[in-house]
């Protein structure tokens, strides 16, 4: 069975600063989570990777959350045969 899934991904920046926010609804289970990275000053207006650097890190916390919803339904269920 073949599934797809979508996570719906915005970004927001100015010239210091790149906030990503991202959206997930997995079977019921809605998960969102922000990512943010700031240049430095002194560093090259390189807007690209602000980007990918907001947006791992909005998809690590991502990742964190569908694992603590994993275990929770896991730690929720019966044990086979009671």
């Amino acid at each position: 069975m073949h599934k797809h899934i979508t996570i719906e991904i915005g970004i927001d920046e100015d010239d210091t600063t790149t906030l990503v926010h991202a959206v997930l609804d997995l079977r019921g289970d809605h998960f969102t989570a922000t990512g943010r990275a700031k240049r430095n000053p002194s560093d090259p207006c390189i807007p690209l990777v602000g980007e990918e650097l907001a947006l791992a890190r909005a998809l690590s916390s991502l990742e964190v959350q569908i694992i603590d919803a994993a275990y929770e339904k896991i730690d929720g269920m019966e044990p086979v045969g009671s």
